[in-house]
């Protein structure tokens, strides 16, 4: 027996970063439902985070990423909005009291991608050549590959930051490649930076859509947007830095694909500067994601994860 589709309501309404990314991110899920729900009006209330505005230090000395979800979170709880669309990597990892990740969105590349005006890569770097990253993550990866070059940190949106390069304050830059295709930028990607040579952040390229746990009709009526591959490497990868109390600023990668109908996941805790790296690789079963995020989480600690975190907090 065919399982009822859900009473599509007269309104929509999904609250956004007014970035330009955000915003893209957003019209690609109100497009989509749209398509699904065409008796309903779907729209976009965008807003201005405490995250956007703050644009003189870096996430990791100002409270982390979750400075780009909380107003929207308001909106939800206020009854403004009914959903929100987020890059998954900016999702703390523990959702607030009332709240659920309703879907998670078909995963868009998740590598890092090397951005630059004069070089190839960043082998071809000359030493003493300015790099923006924004990352602890990238940060320390590359300082551990690549002690030469010096690694300024780079805030703004995904444009502000393009012009940064183009006004020659850096030699290169580092972006997700996620942002630039969906922005049709792609062709600003000089190349992709392997996996094995930077492992993503956490929900790099993934979209997730929040709404208010109490919501049990848009929960269902997003269904069809869930990826449910995508969500299983995500929450593998959420599991690993929730045990590790990940956020921005931690230098750690997590990074889960499906193989062979199993799920690899690849974690890594760096200190800042690169010289302590632990790294671990585990498989195990896609139905359970979350023990194998807690798995690869428990090899870290074993190579000495926790005391890199200590010293983190000093």
């Amino acid at each position: 027996m065919s399982q009822k589709s859900p009473t599509a309501p007269s309104r929509l309404v999904i609250a956004s970063r007014e970035s330009a990314l955000a915003m893209w991110q957003a019209q690609y899920i109100r497009d989509r439902l749209r398509a699904l729900y065409p008796q309903t009006e779907v729209s976009i209330l965008g807003m201005t985070t405490q995250g956007d505005q703050i644009l003189e230090v870096t996430l990791s000395k100002i409270g982390g990423k979750g400075l780009f979800v909380k107003e929207l979170e308001t909106a939800l709880e206020d009854g403004r909005a009914d959903l929100a669309v987020h890059s998954l990597k900016d999702v703390p990892m523990n959702m607030p009291e009332g709240f659920v990740l309703a879907a998670i969105g078909e995963r868009e590349d998740p590598h890092d991608a090397f951005v630059s005006n004069n070089h190839e890569n960043l082998a071809a770097l000359p030493p003493g050549s300015v790099v923006g990253t924004s990352s602890l993550r990238r940060e320390s990866q590359l300082r551990a590959r690549f002690p030469h070059l010096k690694i300024e940190p780079l805030r703004g949106n995904v444009q502000t930051r393009l012009r940064k390069l183009d006004e020659g304050q850096y030699a290169a830059i580092i972006l997700a490649a996620a942002g630039l295709k969906r922005l049709g930028l792609g062709q600003r990607i000089r190349t992709l930076i392997t996996s094995e040579e930077s492992l993503p952040a956490v929900g790099q390229g993934a979209l997730g859509i929040e709404c208010r746990a109490d919501r049990d009709d848009v929960i269902a009526l997003l269904q069809p947007l869930h990826h449910p591959d995508t969500a299983a490497c995500v929450l593998a990868e959420r599991a690993l830095s929730r045990a590790l109390a990940g956020s921005c600023q931690v230098p750690l990668g997590g990074f889960a694909e499906v193989k062979g109908g199993k799920l690899r996941l690849r974690g890594f805790v760096a200190s800042p500067d690169g010289k302590r790296m632990t790294s671990s690789e585990l498989t195990g079963d896609i139905a359970n994601p979350e023990v194998l995020g807690n798995q690869v989480a428990d090899a870290l600690r074993s190579q000495g994860a926790d005391e890199i975190l200590a010293a983190l907090a000093l």
